[in-house]
């Protein structure tokens, strides 16, 4: 058995999640306590990939990155570095499809808790940065959690947008849901079924866990209360 796909895929969703939940976090901390024209048309263009078609998504990506696309080509020309048909691409490709999701817990947990805190803190003479780490943060990081899992339970079962933007390139560009897609389109039922059982528990095992440590953290809550 061939387990590249799964290395690729654990290494693709672990990659994306991080750089997901770094810009995610920021870019919603950034938005939730502001209110400026245009922030409408900015916080919809980024929930845009969650409602649009994934082969929609890759043929956006495509048409940008592509050898003949506007940053595709710059990239090539100045960096010589392709995006399209590599591993890049599949990567580029979950980070733009899960970003919503964190996006959207991320700005759903900076906003509910008071807002009166951190102006009280910053009264007292704290600095922006130790309000966000001290005050901000924590109070945000329920939200940010569920938001961290469900972008690499994303991450992990792309398919469409990666396979516009990467192709299926065995060893190279194989993730596990194109496996998948590939066995059973070559009549090998049991390679495909392997890849979704295996797939299937990484999902849910990362679900369990979100409901557990969500539950864990309302009693702790509850009890100090």
């Amino acid at each position: 058995m061939n387990y590249s796909p799964l290395i690729l895929s654990l290494k693709i969703a672990s990659i994306a999640t991080i750089i997901v939940f770094i810009v995610g976090t920021m870019l919603a901390r950034f938005l939730s306590r502001r209110t400026f024209f245009g922030k409408n048309v900015i916080e919809s263009a980024v929930m845009l990939p969650m409602v649009l078609p994934p082969t929609v998504v890759g043929f956006g990506l495509l048409y940008l990155f592509g050898k003949n696309g506007w940053i595709g080509k710059w990239l090539l020309d100045w960096f010589d570095f392709q995006v399209v048909f590599t591993w890049y691409g599949a990567l580029l490709a979950s980070i733009v499809v899960s970003f919503p999701l964190m996006y959207q817990s991320a700005s759903a947990a900076f906003q509910q808790y008071d807002a009166n805190l951190e102006r009280a803190a910053l009264t007292l003479g704290a600095s922006r940065w130790r309000v966000f780490w001290t005050i901000a943060f924590p109070l945000a990081w329920p939200g940010l959690l569920a938001g961290l899992v469900l972008t690499f339970a994303r991450a992990l079962g792309e398919f469409g947008a990666t396979l516009m933007l990467a192709g299926y390139i065995p060893n190279k560009t194989d993730t596990i849901p194109m496996a998948i897609y590939f066995a059973v389109e070559a009549g090998h039922t049991d390679v495909a079924t392997f890849w979704v059982i295996i797939i299937v528990a990484l999902g849910f095992s990362s679900i369990m866990w979100l409901n557990w440590w969500s539950k864990r953290s309302m009693l702790k809550y509850t009890n100090e209360k």
